[in-house]
């Protein structure tokens, strides 16, 4: 699995007009499911990102991770980050896995980050989405559960 990382102060999304998620303080998690990938693909990412200590601590060094603030993860189906652009200028998505994989693995990606003991909202697998963030720092972080070009 592929995942983009934003530490944001806020973030929600919106289908058809509808706020149908929201958080605070916390990370907006943009989440691909590549070929190959299986549901211990997903547990490993989410416990990877669960770690990730990038919220600053009292010395302002980035020493945190998101439960340690007490913040919150919104997840967002994202299949363009398996874009290939590497011939010509429109990028390829065939390393993505199939759609009813590709759902399956975004939901237990989602399941597993909420059974860590962290607060989930999520976007809506295939739904055409209005994300709106307040990125925070900026801090974008790009994470891949395999070693891929």
């Amino acid at each position: 699995m592929r995942a983009l990382i934003q530490r944001v102060s806020e973030a929600s999304v919106t289908v058809d007009g509808n706020r149908i998620a929201e958080i605070g303080p916390g990370l907006l998690i943009l989440a691909c499911a590549m070929q190959g990938d299986d549901e211990k693909t997903a547990e490993k990412l989410a416990e990877r990102i669960s770690k990730l200590r990038i919220f600053k601590d009292d010395a302002d060094k980035m020493n945190r991770a998101v439960g340690d603030i007490g913040g919150a993860c919104l997840v967002v189906s994202q299949f363009t980050l398996a874009a290939d652009t590497s011939r010509g200028n429109r990028p390829g998505f065939s390393s993505a896995a199939p759609p009813e994989i590709g759902n399956r693995l975004y939901e237990h990606f989602a399941a597993h980050l909420a059974g860590l003991g962290l607060p989930v909202q999520t976007g809506e697998f295939g739904a055409d989405m209005k994300v709106a963030l307040l990125n925070d720092g900026p801090v974008t972080i790009w994470m891949d559960s395999a070693d891929r070009p």
